[in-house]
């Protein structure tokens, strides 16, 4: 299967309406030609229904939407040319492998051999070649997710939609195909657009991710920046865990607890900011240990260790009685464990991040 000649998607102000309810609310967005762009959100921000508008299924009240350079707001969804995976595959039970495959080539009028060869092909990227005389109902759930994944590419899209596609998988048959899919996307090159409500799987698989909530969209950024940061709390608290402190930004400086931070950008105009931590960024030192230039450091007291696996999450105190949580790994010195241990924590000034305060823009 040849590598598509992509499209670049452009929504400009679109707009959707249930009574009183901004489904998407005056959205614009520019997918890059040949990008993995995610959209990524909590249940009803939206995501959903503006893949729905990319697929023309669903028409918005009001806006612009274009592939490449062609308006498609009033196309119908058997024209658009898209490929698309939904949630629950959406397989034909009476039907082989094979006949599900070339569905879509049916409808576009290319049978016998040629639609033999195409079939085949798209089951092989897929690693189901051999697979297309079987029945639907003898696949595994993962077989079945490949099979819609065959049956949208077999005819060369230039647009790819996804809908939560492996949500029915487990969770360690969900974390293969992430890597899978992202591969069969550097494969074959299609603009792809991605639902899904799970940040793991967003920070896996994407080139960029479009954070929506109420209709909007809360940052359009990289994963790395995403999680980095994020732009306003909101971001922050859907993309891993955090410990938000209220702070005040005084005279030029930043204290927490009675003592000085750093950050790695310029402090902003004084006044309310918040002050996002992620646990796995704190760091318990070990007495006397310096960790050198870059570093905030805070005194503070243990208050409970909970022991999970791969990590401990401490539950810690700072002098001025404010909670902050600890990530630590489990591998190497053991996390300490003795409630009302004092304790130093260093924290990367790269790691100091400042975020509007809450109500606010970013």
């Amino acid at each position: 299967m040849a590598r598509n000649s992509s499209l670049p998607i452009t929504i400009a102000q679109v707009t959707k309406t249930y009574g009183k309810v901004f489904a998407l609310d005056h959205v614009d967005l520019h997918i890059k030609s040949g990008e993995f762009l995610t959209l990524l959100g909590p249940s009803g921000s939206g995501k959903t229904t503006l893949l729905t508008v990319l697929a023309g299924f669903t028409r918005p009240d009001g806006g612009s939407l274009k592939f490449g350079d062609a308006e498609m707001i009033t196309v119908p969804p058997h024209k658009r040319d898209v490929g698309m995976v939904f949630q629950n595959y959406a397989l034909f039970p009476h039907m082989t492998v094979a006949g599900n495959v070339a569905f879509p080539l049916k409808l576009r009028g290319v049978v016998g051999a040629e639609s033999a060869r195409r079939v085949e092909r798209a089951l092989e990227m897929v690693r189901l070649g051999g697979y297309g005389a079987r029945g639907v109902d003898q696949l595994s759930g993962g077989q079945r997710q490949r099979v819609a994944l065959a049956r949208a590419i077999v005819f060369e899209p230039r647009i790819m939609l996804m809908d939560e596609p492996l949500s029915a998988l487990d969770k360690q048959l969900r974390e293969h195909m992430q890597i899978e899919l992202r591969q069969l996307h550097e494969q074959l090159g299609m603009t792809t657009v991605y639902v899904t409500h799970d940040q793991r799987e967003a920070l896996t698989m994407s080139d960029r991710i479009a954070v929506i909530n109420g209709g909007r969209i809360m940052q359009l950024d990289t994963p790395r920046r995403i999680y980095e940061r994020p732009a306003n709390r909101f971001v922050a608290e859907f993309i891993g865990e955090s410990t938000f402190v209220p702070l005040t930004v005084a005279a030029g400086r930043l204290m927490l607890a009675g003592q000085p931070l750093q950050t790695a950008e310029p402090l902003p105009a004084d006044g309310p900011r918040l002050l996002m931590l992620r646990p796995e960024r704190l760091r318990v030192l070990a007495h006397s240990e310096d960790p050198g230039p870059g570093f905030n450091l805070l005194a503070a007291t243990l208050a409970a260790t909970v022991y999970q696996g791969d990590s401990s999450l401490l539950q810690v105190a700072l002098l001025d009685g404010t909670r902050l949580q600890v990530r630590s790994a489990s591998i190497g010195a053991a996390a300490p464990t003795e409630p009302g241990r004092a304790l130093r924590l260093a924290l990367a000034v790269q790691d100091t991040v400042l975020l509007p305060p809450d109500g606010a823009p970013a």
